[in-house]
């Protein structure tokens, strides 16, 4: 089979695949407008974000047997046409689940302890104790909504800190461990203190933090969104800030990411501006999968299933 690598991945996943008997053509620093053209004579295709892969592209595609996204969301890949094609679709959410996780825990834990403000304002000659008071997170009842890898992984890191975990995953049922307790939805609304998402963007998950969403929320509660920018619509979420049903939020991601999650398109923009200048807003630059680590776990995991796929047709 022959496999055309066409975004940055750790160094091990060629030499995995070249060793298993691949024939790999290694192109990570090809131009987004010259991987079209480069695609029909290959079998597979290993991306990350570089470009999407649209209806109009696969079906110029006719050797192509799979799609290996090096990472953990597909929604740069027409899923619904790839599959009526036949094409093989596989992700690795297991090579960066420990990161998000850890990331998502380091974020609430800093914005609790205020260690970013805390921090700039000590190395500028501040020293203030009382307005850098804390919330301890011990007592408090976390929501997760999208209970897969990187949920789990979550509720696991949360297991020491004894807090009451629950969480909602519409497409899951009977999966209560000694992490987490599987509650509805409504259960979400009446009894979190901090709601965690962990859920792929796709059309039921679209903008699903809104107004309406938010005003359903028994008590005012901490957001934080370490998935997909848009599954949070912006304006509602600064909205709810000003009027204080949202305490506060940590967002690893944002609406506003171009495709390759590379840059932000926010000229004249007003609710960035406003969350850039909230001392309750943490922002990261969707670096939560981002570790030296997951670099390597995620080829790996990639790798394992390319080969795997391979042994099965």
């Amino acid at each position: 089979m022959k496999i055309i690598i066409i975004d940055k991945v750790h160094d091990f996943l060629p030499k995995a695949l070249k060793g298993a008997g691949f024939q790999v053509s290694d192109m990570q620093d090809i131009e987004p407008e010259q991987v079209k053209s480069a695609l029909p004579d290959f079998d597979g295709i290993v991306i990350r974000s570089k470009i999407r892969l649209t209806a109009e592209i696969l079906s110029n595609l006719p050797k192509l047997k799979f799609i290996a996204r090096v990472g953990a969301g597909m929604e740069s890949i027409d899923a619904e046409f790839a599959q009526k094609q036949g094409i093989k679709l596989l992700n690795a959410p297991e090579g960066n689940r420990d990161s998000v996780a850890e990331h998502t825990l380091g974020m609430i834990l800093n914005l609790f302890n205020k260690i970013c403000s805390a921090n700039l304002q000590v190395k500028s000659g501040v020293w203030k104790r009382e307005p850098n008071r804390g919330i301890e997170l011990m007592g408090k009842t976390i929501g997760i909504i999208g209970y897969g890898n990187m949920g789990s992984a979550f509720a696991r890191r949360l297991s020491g800190f004894k807090v009451n975990v629950i969480s909602y995953d519409k497409y899951k049922m009977n999966y209560s461990d000694g992490f987490t307790k599987e509650v509805k939805l409504k259960e979400i609304f009446e009894e979190t203190d901090v709601l965690s998402l962990h859920v792929p963007l796709q059309e039921d998950t679209y903008y699903m933090i809104d107004n309406e969403f938010v005003r359903k929320f028994k008590k005012p509660f901490y957001l934080i969104n370490t998935a997909r920018g848009k599954v949070v619509k912006t304006v509602d979420l600064v909205n709810n800030l000003k009027n204080g049903k949202i305490l506060g939020a940590t967002l690893d991601v944002l609406e506003y990411e171009k495709i390759s999650f590379e840059n932000l398109s926010t000229e004249n923009n007003p609710e960035i501006e406003y969350l850039k200048n909230s001392d309750n807003v943490i922002l990261t630059p969707h670096v939560a999968g981002l570790t030296y680590e997951s670099n390597y776990k995620l080829a790996k995991v990639i790798a394992d299933k390319i080969i795997q796929f391979s042994e099965n047709i």
